[in-house]
């Protein structure tokens, strides 16, 4: 795979300033579409949240805490069979954009990032009847300091962090089985090691998935701005699902329980 400073050292002049130029385009495309991604997800998880939960016991179907009443619509949303829907539909919808992406138009990738971004935003919107707003918030901050750390050092590291991308991936299929496992054991010391090590693994994967997309766009600076652009719609979901993946595994750690 091309490396950053390689590429850079066999041009010179104005052929290395446009490919600076290119690469830190590039690269704020990414991270604005994520961003996006992530407003549209904390707004939903939110509205919807709001909308499940009431603290006037008139209103409310089942208390879910002091002073904290489900509505007719959150039992709906969250103890009918509608829960399932809510549970798979990002995922479907994750791994189906990911196969389909390569045939899309750009425009039509972005739409589907948003609509995903969104379902995510209604599959996490249970973590505020079980979290307090602030911790949520603060749990919120410090992921968001981890995460700008991680992927500065993976854009500026001369490190090639390919061995530990792969290192990595096998320990995220071996966090995956232990998580389905532990559906059926229940076990608090398993979930425990899982939250610690699904933290170490989405922190890793932060640094490579950034130097990755820098790469990616290395070897394909020439090609055209629609396979760029999807390109920078894929690097957005990488990092999009490598923060919420790190945020889901701190709240467990920092979350205040209702």
């Amino acid at each position: 795979m091309a490396d950053f400073n390689t590429m850079r050292a066999t041009h010179a002049g104005t052929r290395t300033a446009m490919i600076d130029a290119g690469l830190r385009a590039h690269m704020n495309k990414v991270y604005g579409l994520m961003s996006a991604a992530m407003l549209i997800t904390g707004a939903v998880a939110f509205l919807l949240a709001n909308m499940a939960m009431t603290t006037d016991p008139a209103l409310g179907v089942a208390q879910i805490g002091a002073s904290k009443y489900l509505t007719q619509f959150g039992a709906t949303l969250y103890t009918s069979p509608l829960k399932w829907v809510l549970m798979f539909a990002p995922l479907a919808v994750v791994f189906a954009f990911s196969a389909t992406l390569h045939k899309m138009q750009t425009s039509t990738a972005q739409i589907v990032f948003w609509v995903y971004a969104a379902l995510m935003g209604a599959s996490l919107s249970s973590i505020f009847l079980v979290y307090t707003g602030v911790s949520i918030a603060q749990t919120f901050l410090v992921t968001a300091i981890a995460f700008a750390g991680l992927s500065l050092y993976g854009y500026t590291t001369k490190r090639n962090l390919s061995a530990m991308g792969s290192f990595l991936m096998m320990g995220l299929i071996g966090l995956i089985v232990a998580s389905i496992v532990n559906i059926f054991l229940a076990s608090s010391a398993l979930q425990f090691a899982i939250s610690v090590i699904g933290v170490l693994i989405f922190a890793g994967l932060t640094a490579f998935d950034t130097q990755n997309i820098k790469n990616i766009y290395l070897q394909m600076a020439q090609s055209d701005e629609e396979y760029l652009g999807k390109a920078a719609i894929m690097g957005a979901l990488q990092l999009y699902l490598d923060f919420i993946n790190m945020f889901m595994f701190l709240l467990q750690f920092l979350g205040n329980r209702e």
